[in-house]
């Protein structure tokens, strides 16, 4: 708009409202009278002022909006800097925390404990085959569950496929690794799902510190195994007497104390460093502190306690799931030196055990009353001769007729005279029975009957099958 250039229309100050964003126009046919002019300057002021103030108010009102937006921009920020300053905190106690756990030598209690303080959850910790290693906190389940081991394997590649820690059921789970070796697991109980990423945090942390604790812990284990399976190696082959007790001490076991050798021996088993472990758990379970080794066919303890009639098989039946396992123990072994003669007394024992009629089960050596003659020591060739004196016969004649007479007589005595039972464990008739027993007395020429004779031919059949091994 533009203000025409007369000069009333200057007299009015009109250019003055160019300032105000805009212009006021104001035109007339004719000159204005004197009185117009000063109604129309009076008005033309009035508006002015009335445009300047809306425009300042329009101005405020801008500047009150910017203002808000910059003071909730600045509050948000403040927010956001008191959540990561917050966030930081809490990562730097959680670190803090367990790392200090774990610089003390804490143990797998001392995260547990630790990561249930930190998320009021409960806190346990599993070996990678399930089974319960610690627990802190309420709801422990008494006893605790056997691990099914198809869905601990299914539950452990559940897991390891995922970047964090999996959510199964109840439980939010991590793995605790090392190089990608699994060590265990450890799981927090979130039964009303109030975990969050605190809690997730909270359990990433404790992974790591038990991974380094527990990692530890095995690298002690291994070396302090194969410190106590070498002395055990040593000395059932026969050592110094001084070295051996000091090596003893050094890794914590009294050798001065009277030892039994205890040789274990499980037909379904294979004999590694999983059954190994298996019999010293169930041993030490018995009250029995050991040290262990193991051959290529059975394991062996040199324990400070005598195992008690039954209890160490029955161990280990539950744990192996069969009853296919035999237990020689020896006599007391008062030195180190005694050791060697205790390993071949508990073979001794084993190998009674295993061709006895019932295969499986504990012997005691020095509980063998005559079968002792069959231990180490003896003179083979006697004892060959006094077999040969009383059985050769027979076995001659089972060679030269590819007949049983021997073993016909080896189960008659270990059916304890038995003539139903001998028939049925060697799955003939009785009438059989009887005419090979004939049989056996007249080529042998001696008479069941007697009771002298009776005591060598057992004797001289055990030795035939264990010491000759059944061979002629």
């Amino acid at each position: 708009m533009t203000v025409p250039d007369r000069p009333w229309g200057r007299a009015l100050g009109l250019r003055g409202l160019q300032r105000l964003h805009g212009y006021l126009v104001v035109t007339s046919d004719s000159e204005p009278t004197e009185a117009e002019r000063f109604l129309l300057s009076t008005l033309v002021r009035y508006t002015a002022a009335a445009m300047s103030l809306a425009f300042a108010h329009r101005r405020l009102s801008d500047q009150a909006v910017e203002l808000h937006r910059v003071r909730e921009e600045r509050l948000a920020l403040q927010r956001q800097l008191i959540s990561v300053v917050a966030e930081q905190r809490y990562q730097r106690a959680v670190h803090t925390l367990l790392t200090d756990v774990a610089d003390t030598g804490g143990g797998e209690e001392a995260v547990t404990r630790a990561l249930h303080g930190l998320t009021g959850l409960p806190a346990l910790v599993e070996d990678r085959f399930g089974r319960l290693r610690s627990w802190s906190g309420p709801s422990r389940p008494d006893p605790y569950p056997e691990p099914d081991p198809v869905r601990q394997d299914e539950m452990l590649h559940a897991v390891a496929r995922e970047a964090g820690p999996v959510r199964i059921e109840d439980r939010l789970i991590t793995l605790v690794r090392r190089h990608g070796e699994i060590l265990g697991v450890l799981a927090l109980l979130d039964a009303g799902g109030e975990a969050d990423e605190h809690t997730v945090l909270a359990l990433e942390h404790a992974a790591t510190s038990l991974a380094l604790e527990l990692a530890h812990m095995r690298n002690l284990a291994e070396v302090e195994l194969g410190l106590r399976r070498e002395l055990a190696d040593d000395l059932l082959a026969g050592t110094d007497t001084a070295s051996a007790y000091a090596r003893s001490e050094a890794i914590g076991h009294d050798l001065h104390r009277s030892h039994y050798i205890v040789v274990v021996q499980w037909s379904k088993r294979t004999v590694d460093d999983s059954f190994a472990e298996t019999v010293g758990r169930a041993a030490a379970a018995q009250g029995m502190r050991s040290l262990l080794t193991r051959r290529s066919d059975h394991v062996v303890l040199v324990a400070d306690a005598r195992p008690r009639a039954r209890a160490l098989y029955e161990a280990l039946t539950v744990e192996t799931g069969t009853h296919s396992g035999a237990i020689g123990v020896s006599a007391p072994c008062d030195s180190p030196n005694g050791i060697p003669r205790g390993y071949q007394e508990a073979q001794r024992a084993l190998e009674v055990r295993r061709q006895s009629r019932e295969g499986y089960g504990t012997t005691f050596f020095d509980e063998l009353g005559l079968y002792r003659i069959l231990g180490p020591g003896n003179d083979y060739q006697q004892l060959e001769a006094f077999v040969h004196e009383w059985i050769g016969q027979l076995i001659d004649y089972d060679s030269r007729h590819h007949a049983t007479m021997v073993d016909t007589l080896t189960r008659y005595f270990d059916c304890g005279g038995n003539y139903d039972e001998t028939a049925a464990s060697l799955a003939i008739h009785r009438s059989t029975l009887r005419y090979r027993l004939q049989r056996i007395r007249d080529i042998s020429g001696n008479d069941l009957a007697n009771v002298e004779d009776r005591l060598n031919l057992q004797v001289a059949t055990r030795v035939w099958k264990i010491v000759l091994g059944g061979s002629g």
